[in-house]
C-alpha cells in the first residue's frame, strides 16, 4: 500500500455497454471530489454511450472486449491512481466518497472496501433487499459490484485483478480479498438503480440471485449461469 494513502489519487473505473441513459449521472457524482481520474471502459456500445462520454470533461474513454471483468481489468491497466474504485454506470456515489475511501484504506489490516447499498425506488420490498445486502456485506465482508468496490492498485495487482469470468467476478474477487485482509463497508450508501428488480420483480430477482450463488458454490460453470441470466433477460422482452 502507498505510504501516503491519505492523499492518494483515485482512479474511478466505469465499465459500460449501452449506458447512454446513465453515464452522465454516474460521471456527475464523481466530480465533487479531489485528486481523481475517471476511466470509462466501453465494451461495444451501440447507443451513443461513447459519444456522450467523450463530450464530458476530464474523462478517459478506452475500449475493450465485452465482459465486465475484462473491461474493469482493462481500466485498471490504464489507471494512474494508487486507489481503484470500480463503479457501475447505474450507481451513484455519495458526496465525500473520496475522503471516505482514503480514510477506510488507512485502517490497519484493511485491504479493500465498498459502500452500504440503497436502491433507488420506494417499494417496501426493496427495503428488505437492502437490509439483506447490507447485513451480508457487514457480517460476511462480501459486498458486490453495485456497492462500488475499492482497493489499492497494489493489492489489485497482487491478487491478479478480477477473474475473467462471464459472471460472478465480483463474488470471486471478494472471496480472494477476504483471505488477504479486512474488507470494510462504509456506512454511507451508494444509490443504485432499481431497474433489474423492477424488470423481473423483486421476489423473482432476489430468489434467482440466491439460486445463482448456490449453483456457483456447488460448481456449476459460470458459462452455464450466464446462459441462465440471458434466458431470463430475453423472457422479459
Amino acid at each position: 500500500m502507498s505510504q501516503n494513502i491519505g492523499a492518494a489519487k483515485i482512479s474511478i473505473i466505469i465499465p459500460v455497454i449501452n449506458e447512454a441513459g446513465n453515464i452522465k449521472e454516474a460521471y456527475a457524482t464523481t466530480q465533487l471530489s479531489t485528486n481523481i481520474e475517471v476511466i470509462v471502459v466501453d465494451g461495444g456500445s451501440e447507443d451513443g454511450t461513447v459519444e456522450i462520454t467523450q463530450s464530458l470533461d476530464n474523462i478517459k474513454v478506452i475500449s475493450s472486449l465485452p465482459g465486465r471483468a475484462v473491461q474493469m481489468n482493462a481500466g485498471a491497466v490504464a489507471a494512474s491512481g494508487d486507489i481503484l474504485l470500480f463503479l457501475h454506470a447505474d450507481t451513484r456515489l455519495p458526496i465525500g466518497f473520496d475522503e471516505m475511501i482514503r480514510t477506510a484504506l488507512q485502517q490497519p489490516g484493511t485491504v479493500a472496501g465498498a459502500f452500504k447499498l440503497r436502491i433507488d425506488a420506494s417499494l417496501l420490498s426493496l427495503r428488505w433487499v437492502e437490509l439483506g445486502v447490507n447485513l451480508r456485506s457487514h457480517f460476511c465482508q462480501m459486498p458486490y459490484g453495485d456497492q462500488a468496490i475499492f482497493l489499492t492498485k497494489q493489492v489489485f495487482q497482487q491478487i491478479g485483478g478480477f477473474p475473467e469470468l462471464p459472471i460472478m467476478e465480483d463474488f470471486e474477487l471478494m472471496r480472494c480479498l477476504k483471505r488477504t485482509g479486512r474488507v470494510v463497508i462504509i456506512p454511507t450508501p451508494v444509490v443504485t438503480s432499481a431497474r433489474r428488480w423492477l424488470q423481473k420483480g423483486v421476489f423473482k430477482t432476489t430468489l434467482f440471485n440466491q439460486i445463482v450463488i448456490i449453483a456457483y458454490l456447488l460448481g456449476v460453470s459460470p458459462e452455464r449461469i450466464r446462459r441462465w441470466y440471458r434466458r431470463e433477460k430475453f423472457q422479459r422482452v
